[in-house]
């Protein structure tokens, strides 16, 4: 099956809920979005720097997060980031579209949940 526009609208729509759902509980670096996508997914979800990284710009450039350069003594510099209130808001907005949609294609596949 080819890879379609809504196949990949529908990625970066999930890859946007679950970067902003990390960055809800506090603020992070890239590094870590990325190992707990893949911890929490159970390995079945996962990002690489070349897709994580311009997608972080993103949503920095839409200021849905907002990104500051963290130094520590013995580490290399990382940039941290934190939700916006816009952020928050598009958060609660994708959380309810995604709620729909799943049990849309639950009633119409017959699917169960696990």
């Amino acid at each position: 099956m080819g890879k379609t526009a809504a196949d990949a609208s529908l990625r970066k729509g999930s890859a946007e809920m679950l970067i902003l759902s990390l960055l809800e509980e506090r603020a992070r670096h890239g590094y870590e979005i990325a190992k707990l996508i893949e911890q929490r997914s159970d390995g079945v979800l996962k990002f690489h720097a070349a897709s994580l990284y311009p997608l972080l710009y993103r949503l920095e450039g839409r200021r849905l997060i907002q990104g500051r350069w963290v130094e520590k003594p013995g580490q290399r510099r990382r940039r941290h980031y934190n939700i916006t209130a816009e952020g928050r808001r598009v958060l609660a907005e994708r959380r309810s579209g995604w709620n729909t949609f799943i049990a849309a294609l639950v009633r119409v596949a017959g699917l169960r949940h696990a």
